[in-house]
């Protein structure tokens, strides 16, 4: 098992605070209370933390603004648009809300929406198969020429399992193509990681991810600090960031 996957993981809220709760009862049970109270505390406090919309608008929107959103229009001509695979709660407009497939936005949509507006002549997808023999760029590739992207202009990098490998294997695939500047496309959320990782592999990329889906809902009856297990469910995917990056600057990916 990989470090990152393995602290990840560890640090799952819900895991986390089962694991915490089990070590503060066996303190307790080995005479040591006060050590045990604490633990047990520690854990409590870090599922709630996690429950709470408040917490997850501050962690993980402090993520998705590092690089704020720009519609096409308004973003820079490039050669290639490269697309990572992978979606952040399923796609939802907004993390806070019900699923509705009709207001999904995924990565590929925002990589069509970009080829259709001119930005770049060119479409890099990558991504391996994470389970069965079909390619997360396969089935990018597939699904843009659904939306109107031709077949001639898609580019797959079909080897990649990681963040880290996204970009060692494309920025090969980019200089064998003598393809420079590009437009980064994945989640408002995993924005940072990826495009430290690409600049590290002197990748010229400019942010062009999806909206930002950890946002404030319309709905005027939304409450900020009551604890809810839908939020406490999602925010593994914004703790699996923070891991991400830490990880991936150890090891001097950053």
């Amino acid at each position: 098992m990989a470090l990152s996957t393995f602290l990840t993981n560890l640090v799952i809220p819900l895991n986390l605070g089962v694991t915490l709760l089990v070590l503060g009862v066996l303190c307790s049970m080995l005479r040591r209370p006060r050590l045990g109270a604490l633990i047990t505390v520690s854990g409590v406090a870090w599922v709630l933390f996690w429950s709470l919309p408040a917490s997850t608008l501050w962690a993980g929107g402090h993520l998705e603004q590092r690089y704020p959103y720009r519609p096409p229009d308004q973003l820079p001509v490039a050669e290639a648009i490269v697309v990572l695979g992978g979606s952040t709660a399923s796609n939802r407009a907004n993390w806070f809300e019900p699923y509705d497939r009709q207001r999904t936005i995924s990565r590929v949509d925002t990589a069509a929406e970009l080829y259709h507006a001119g930005r770049a002549p060119h479409v890099v997808v990558s991504g391996a198969a994470l389970d069965g023999n079909v390619s997360e760029s396969q089935i990018m590739a597939n699904n843009l020429r659904q939306l109107g992207v031709p077949s001639e202009v898609i580019i797959q990098e079909s080897e990649s399992l990681t963040t880290y490998e996204n970009a060692v294997y494309t920025a090969r695939l980019l200089k064998e193509l003598q393809l420079d500047r590009v437009l980064l496309v994945t989640s408002a959320l995993h924005m940072p990681r990826a495009m430290g990782v690409f600049r590290k592999q002197q990748v010229d990329a400019i942010a062009a991810g999806s909206p930002p889906q950890i946002t404030v809902p319309e709905d005027t009856t939304f409450l900020f600090w009551q604890p809810n297990a839908h939020v406490l469910s999602a925010s593994r995917s914004i703790v699996k960031e923070y891991v991400g990056m830490l990880v991936y600057w150890l090891r001097g990916w950053l």
